[in-house]
């Protein structure tokens, strides 16, 4: 698990201004809490710093790089192009980034959004952040499940042609230690059986990872690789992307 951390995204909590707790709940997995400093928003769980509202440029990448690498071009199809448009799993809803920039994309068909947390699934349905997800959760494309996405993974029967998962700091850094599974063997070979052939498995970090990346082959991912979100300071940002072949 992660200790009490300064910042793990894009931004930095700073000691320009205190921060005011709007919610704080406590829950199956642990105190999770939102903040406001300024006019940013923080969600905080068992007291390590997790995302806030400031930047989201890392959450986008994780959304369009699955997209690119699944049609397997930069250059985008017109979104009139006939054909079914392809799924996509969000493990995470967060500050609610990845969702917003998924339904702004017509591209995307169905748009399924895991989320273990009541308390963040009410900030973004009643509360503050409805203003980053408001027109998403509108969306018909779109629906919200509220469970754990390591259960998921290996429950459900429904496949996708994307996953882009975002419930840690990353595969090195868990917020919860059952999370760990998820970057494991069995739960690789969990996102993999999610897959439709030819789908694209994307995994935020924190950090550059290459012991997740060689999980990734051994799993029988293709096509394994990062694209990097340069930060203020300290180590890129990262998505992992890899490849379920037929």
């Amino acid at each position: 698990m992660p200790v009490s951390a300064t910042s793990v995204r894009s931004s930095v909590p700073g000691p320009d201004s205190a921060p005011v707790t709007l919610d704080r709940r406590d829950g199956p997995y642990g105190e999770i809490v939102l903040r406001q400093r300024g006019e940013r928003l923080e969600i905080i769980a068992n007291g390590c710093f997790l995302m806030d509202t400031s930047d989201g440029r890392s959450e986008r990448l994780l959304i369009d790089a699955a997209l690119a690498t699944l049609l397997g071009t930069r250059s985008a199809p017109r979104p009139e192009t006939s054909g079914p448009r392809p799924s996509v799993l969000i493990g995470g809803l967060g500050v609610g980034f990845s969702l917003a920039h998924a339904a702004a994309d017509p591209r995307w068909g169905r748009i399924v959004v895991v989320e273990r947390e009541q308390a963040v699934i009410d900030w973004h349905r009643e509360g503050p952040l409805d203003r980053i997800s408001a027109a998403a959760l509108a969306d018909p494309r779109a629906a919200i499940l509220r469970t754990d996405l390591v259960e998921y993974v290996h429950t459900a029967t429904e496949r996708y042609d994307a996953l882009c998962l975002d419930i840690d700091n990353g595969p090195d850094w868990t917020v919860t230690e059952g999370n760990g599974n998820l970057y494991a063997a069995e739960g690789l070979a969990a996102c993999r059986a999610r897959l439709k052939p030819g789908g694209v498995l994307a995994v935020w970090s924190a950090r550059p990872s290459p012991v997740f990346g060689e999980a990734l082959r051994n799993a029988g991912f293709t096509g394994v690789r990062e694209e990097e979100i340069r930060v203020a300071r300290g180590l890129p940002d990262v998505v992992h992307l890899a490849v379920r072949t037929a």
